[in-house]
Order: structure tokens, then C-alpha cells, then sequence
């Protein structure tokens, strides 16, 4: 066995909203705030999210959302998929994991992203107003303000893969590389039916 790594950037294109779960209410603050570092207080975007994310995509570009009924995809309904989808269905329970134990425990491993030092003396919180559109007097009703990490921002992101005798590390990279892609044409975070969240990924050499 061997561990890769994959590293690079999240570069935001436009304001980044993942929930920080703040169990106070600040007269006066933001209603939804970002989640931040407890050390630091300085946003970061948590693997749990980027690796979810990426799952999800995966699973719709790899045809095989649906067989769970509504649960990630796993070993107990590959039977179902068909064969011109079963290599790219293996690899990704191979890559994520498969709870029913056929594929064993997930290969991924997805850290925080911490924000990329080219980033440390930038703007890292902006307060953007929502609100709900009155249908029939067509004025805007409940205002509130959401924090999102400003477009220009950037997160180092650090993803390491487990990488066994019988396995093929270009499918996985490969894979990986896709999940990116899918984000990209997608978005990151909350709020991405109203333009949050959308990002580019840079890979380093």
C-alpha cells in the first residue's frame, strides 16, 4: 500500500456561505453566520463538505443515484447498475467507502481547508441581505443578512488517497479530478440557486 496526496487551492468566484452552526443570537449581528476556526476565527471550509459534495456529484455523474433510495450508494444494490456503469460504480464505492463492507472502509481522506496564506491580510467576511418576495404586493418581506467569505478568497485544500496492490491510481486520481470538475460546474456551500459558492480549484504541480 501507498498514500498520495492531492493539494492545491479553493479559489471563491463568488461569496461562500457554509453554516458555523452558532448556537447565540447577537443583537443587532448576523443571522447566519460562516464557520470559522475556533483559534483563529478565521473561515475555513470543513472536509466533511468538500468530500460530501464531491460524493454526491460523483454518484449523478456515475448514473447510480437512485439505486439506494435515497441513501449513498453502496455494494448491496451494484448488482442493479448497469455493466457499461459497473467500473466507474466499483471504483467510487472503492474510493468513498461502501457500508456494506464488499469495498471496505473509504480510501479518501479529505482535510479542512485552511485559508491559503496569500489570503491572510484580505477581506474574509461580507453580510449580504436576503429576503422573501411579497408575490402579490411584489415587495420584499423578512429581511435578514447572511456572512459569506467574499469572491477572491482563497483555501489550501489537502486530500490524500490510500492506494492498494490490486488498485489503479489513475482511476482514482482521475476520479478525484472529475469531483473537482463537478464542483466547479456546480457550487460549494449553501445558497448556490442564488449564485453562492461558486469556485475554482488549482492544483499544484
Amino acid at each position: 500500500m501507498k498514500i498520495i496526496k492531492i493539494t492545491g487551492t479553493v479559489e471563491l468566484l463568488s461569496g461562500l456561505h457554509i453554516g458555523g452552526g452558532d448556537d447565540t443570537m447577537k443583537i443587532g449581528g448576523v443571522d447566519n453566520q460562516v464557520i470559522k476556526d475556533a483559534n483563529s476565527d478565521r473561515p475555513y471550509i470543513p472536509g466533511s463538505s468538500l468530500k460530501g459534495k464531491m460524493r454526491s456529484l460523483l454518484e449523478w455523474n456515475c448514473r447510480v443515484v437512485g439505486y439506494g433510495d435515497g441513501n449513498p450508494f453502496n455494494s448491496k444494490v451494484l448488482s442493479k447498475i448497469p455493466e457499461v456503469d459497473q467500473k466507474d460504480a466499483q471504483n467510487l464505492l472503492k474510493l468513498f467507502g461502501d457500508k456494506e463492507g464488499e469495498f471496505g472502509i473509504t480510501r479518501i481522506s479529505v482535510g479542512d481547508c485552511p485559508l491559503s496564506k496569500k489570503s491572510e491580510n484580505m477581506v474574509l467576511s461580507e453580510a449580504k441581505y436576503e429576503n422573501v418576495i411579497n408575490r402579490q404586493k411584489g415587495t420584499a418581506e423578512h429581511p435578514r443578512q447572511t456572512e459569506r467569505v467574499p469572491a477572491g478568497v482563497a483555501f489550501d485544500f489537502d486530500i490524500r488517497i490510500k492506494i492498494l496492490d490490486e488498485d489503479n491510481e489513475d482511476e482514482f486520481k482521475a476520479m478525484v479530478k472529475k469531483g473537482f470538475e463537478l464542483i466547479e460546474m456546480d457550487y460549494l456551500g449553501g445558497n448556490g440557486s442564488r449564485g453562492y459558492g461558486r469556485v475554482k480549484f488549482n492544483l499544484s504541480e
